[in-house]
């Protein structure tokens, strides 16, 4: 059973360790976890602070600031924000280094070695040197506010992080630089699938690789980008162990690609003539702060570790993002070879020497480590170390754009003060560090603008991994800003994205071809131009289950070429098994597409795409144990999948034969298998009462702490990776959730208070805090908290009480 964690950006690991850790404290009789939590109210000295500041929280622990300038507000930031989140700080800045051993251990050492060739620190270092004096100074003060917490704070750090014993660093400017790019690096898409696409060319070929990596459902497959792997003996040394890696960051990172939404209505959508906006966002890491200063006020999602509020409303205009899934990232093979002690590799039909440099891991309890590290001309090779014989099969070079000249920071802060849509555009037009699509709003205005920096590939896709020795598929400089897809006031009166497609077939400049299914966006679609929007309207549409995949499986069946076929396939089948697929196959066409908890027909459909999955590729790419299926598994929750595509089409695929059997299958002949196995699926996991089949009774989850103890749950949930109320899981595994909606808000013009907003993951990472585990039952109930802008407001929502911070001596 999956768990979308309250404390889901601290590690996994170490849990036997960390428990102890926990109870041998609370043994201690002088430590009360008390104590690490920061007061809420009374008078507390900090130097560094110029003048007083005023911290009040409301209900659920949101913090407002109230400063007389600017920067003594940056400096609260930095101490709420450790307040709040240090353990999260702290991780994601030793994650982000290529460090994380040195708190949690060996297990951990594969991700530090990933990350040491990814070389986070060398993209922070160029975006902070290319970031204006006065984003410097921002950073400056906003890491002295951090470390202001840390002194305090040294002896009485959260339970769990203490627990460690790990003793963190104080915090430097360019570590939030470094989150930064950590960010950046995990919203860029395909790194995972190129790696997938090897372990899977491995046992199927480049022929066969292309029916496994569909790019959308109305785009040809990508015979021809599975052109440039064929007649190469794909022997690459240290694959799985990068494959576990990246897999392994994946899920530590909370700031890697999830799903997310936005959505603008216009004012001839809306009930009182006035703009809306809403977003949600799967990302476990965000939590909410309000700074009111001097010529700047704005209140929204921030992430710990950034001087920034990343989306949100500032009185003027409102702003969001979600991933645009935009690849820029490329795998290259390399040719390598040693000559003497160096390593040379094929470029231009030349042996070019290789970059090195030398890493030292520290590990938590062993002796430090020191490995070398090759770069080529495309970027450093990612199975450089762990005890990998370079020079007996191909290196794996991973390309990423430059973050050289990069105003990136500049931009979003300029974004947080603009005053109309066509200044937040021309601001976020800047952002080019990091591919996003980006929503804006004002009470008379919407528009869209995708943001990063996109390579012109030479040739090919960059959709699977390209020969490096061959130049054609090298980058050539990027695309240009002003090619960017932008849109505003469309006619239809709505501008939404939900990380599908977003540009049309043979648009101007490649962004990606690993989008996520169309679903989602298909039924925001439907929402979003049916009748007059309100915040009432878009909390519904925010917290909707309905599939637009059903119909579209229906129609399947139901077609010419697929009913009759079908139906003598289920014939044909033995009289047990027959049964049990006229009953699935008649319960699918009458299914309704919401896929409620409580839903024995949404159980049932479930359960035919689980076995449908097993039934089409099991056999090819199995066991279900193997490096090759888990490779395909995961490729079907990064983008678009196979799956999908065979189901909806496909039919002349060399995976519909069932090839542990003489005789040749056909697609008919799977699906009839596959209705008949969901059944039986469903009787041995929900038992033989139909009546008492619920979707929920196979999908839950719970909220665990970083311990592994579960805080709260199992609770039953809806949905699938398909509805805008995710709730994905792994197609051909289980059924466990592995993504789930986190922070959600909505601006409404039409109100006199504008904002309001829900976070799942609670503000606070500390298990001592009230405020850690305090927003799950307004989040299940969609009981959005207003966030008011108008001073008069302020002590309806916030209170009266307040810590007061003053400069200390």
């Amino acid at each position: 059973m999956a768990s979308p964690a309250l404390t889901h950006f601290l590690p996994r690991f170490g849990v036997a360790a960390a428990v102890a850790g926990v109870l041998s404290l609370a043994g201690c009789q002088s430590w009360n976890t008390q104590d690490t939590v920061p007061p809420s109210s009374g008078v507390q000295p900090l130097k560094g602070l110029a003048q007083n500041v005023s911290v009040r929280r409301n209900a659920m622990g949101m913090p407002l600031i109230e400063s007389n300038s600017f920067h003594d507000a940056l400096f609260t930031l930095g101490y709420v924000h450790a307040s709040d989140r240090i353990n999260q700080m702290v991780t994601l800045r030793l994650l982000a280094q290529g460090r994380l051993a040195e708190m949690s251990g060996a297990e951990v050492l594969d991700v530090d070695r990933l990350m040491r060739s990814v070389n986070l620190k060398k993209s922070a270092d160029e975006l902070y040197k290319a970031s204006s004096p006065r984003i410097k100074r921002f950073f400056e003060v906003y890491a002295r506010g951090v470390n202001a917490y840390l002194f305090r704070y040294r002896d009485k750090l959260p339970p769990d992080l203490a627990a460690t014993g790990y003793k963190p660093e104080y915090w430097k400017p360019e570590d939030s630089a470094l989150i930064f790019c950590l960010l950046n690096f995990g919203q860029s898409a395909n790194l995972q699938e190129e790696i997938n696409a090897l372990v899977l060319a491995q046992k199927v070929g480049a022929d066969k690789l292309a029916w496994l990596t569909p790019s959308y459902p109305d785009e040809p497959l990508p015979f021809a980008e599975a052109e440039k792997l064929k007649g190469i003996a794909l022997n690459v040394p240290g694959l799985a162990q990068v494959s576990g890696a990246a897999e392994r960051l994946s899920a530590l990172n909370p700031l890697g690609i999830t799903s997310a939404s936005n959505l603008a209505i216009a004012p001839q959508r809306s009930r009182s003539g006035r703009s809306l906006l809403a977003a949600d966002s799967h990302m476990q890491a965000w939590n909410y702060v309000q700074i009111r200063a001097p010529k700047y006020q704005a209140a929204g999602a921030s992430i710990a570790g950034l001087p920034a509020i990343i989306q949100g409303f500032n009185g003027k205009v409102a702003w969001s993002l979600s991933a645009v899934n935009g690849d820029n990232q490329d795998l290259f093979l390399e040719k390598l070879k040693f000559q003497g002690n160096a390593l040379y590799y094929l470029a231009g039909g030349k042996w070019q020497p290789a970059g090195v440099r030398n890493e030292t891991f520290f590990v938590k309890g062993q002796r430090p480590i020191r490995e070398a590290v090759y770069e080529t001309r495309h970027g450093p090779l990612l199975n450089s170390g762990q005890g990998t014989t370079l020079g007996s099969g191909y290196g794996l070079a991973l390309q990423m754009p430059d973050l050289k000249d990069d105003k990136s920071l500049d931009a979003f802060f300029d974004l947080s003060r603009a005053q109309n849509v066509e200044k937040a555009s021309d601001a976020s037009r800047e952002i080019r560090a990091i591919a996003l699509n980006m929503v804006f709003a004002d009470a008379s205005n919407i528009g869209w603008q995708v943001t990063g920096r996109f390579p012109n590939r030479r040739e090919g896709q960059g959709l699977l991994p390209s020969p490096g020795w061959d130049g054609r598929y090298d980058w050539d400089g990027y695309a240009d800003p002003m090619l960017h897809p932008y849109d505003q006031d469309p006619a239809q009166g709505w501008l939404g994205t939900a990380n599908q497609r977003m540009i049309t077939q043979g648009y101007g400049m490649q962004l990606s071809n690993s989008w996520h299914a169309p679903e989602r966006g298909e039924r925001m679609a439907q929402l979003a131009s049916s009748g007059k929007q309100d915040s009432r309207s878009l909390i519904a549409l925010q917290y909707d289950q309905g599939t637009t995949f059903a119909a579209k499986l229906k129609k399947m069946f139901e077609a010419p070429g697929m009913s009759q076929p079908l139906k003598k396939a289920i014939d044909a089948l033995p009289e047990a098994d027959r049964s049990k697929a006229r009953e699935a196959y008649s319960r699918l066409l009458a299914f309704d597409g919401k896929l409620s908890a409580g839903s024995a027909d949404a159980a049932i459909y479930e359960l035919f795409l689980q076995e449908s999955a097993k039934q089409i590729f099991l056999d090819k790419l199995g066991p279900s144990t193997s490096a090759t299926w888990k490779a395909f598994v995961a490729n079907g929750t990064l983008s678009y999948s196979a799956q999908a595509a065979h189901l909806l089409g496909e039919e002349d695929s060399p995976f519909w034969d069932d090839s542990r059997t003489a005789q040749k299958e056909d697609k008919p002949a799977i699906l009839a298998r596959s209705l008949a196995a969901a059944i039986s699926a469903g009787e041995t996991q929900l038992g033989a009462d139909r009546k008492a089949w619920q979707w929920g009774k196979l999908h839950s989850y719970s909220w665990t702490n970083s311990s592994g103890q579960t805080i709260r749950g199992p609770l039953q949930m809806g949905g699938d990776h398909s509805t805008l109320n995710g709730g994905a899981y792994r197609w051909g595994q289980d059924f466990a959730v592995t993504d789930t909606p986190a922070l959600r808000f909505i601006v409404d013009f039409g109100q006199s208070e504008p904002l309001m907003g829900v976070n799942s993951s609670g503000q606070s990472g500390n298990p001592a805090s009230p405020n850690y585990a305090n927003a799950i039952d307004p989040w299940l109930k969609g009981q959005y908290l207003s966030l008011p802008l108008q001073p008069q407001n302020f002590e309806r929502s916030y209170g009266k009480t307040r810590l007061t911070l003053v400069p200390g001596k």
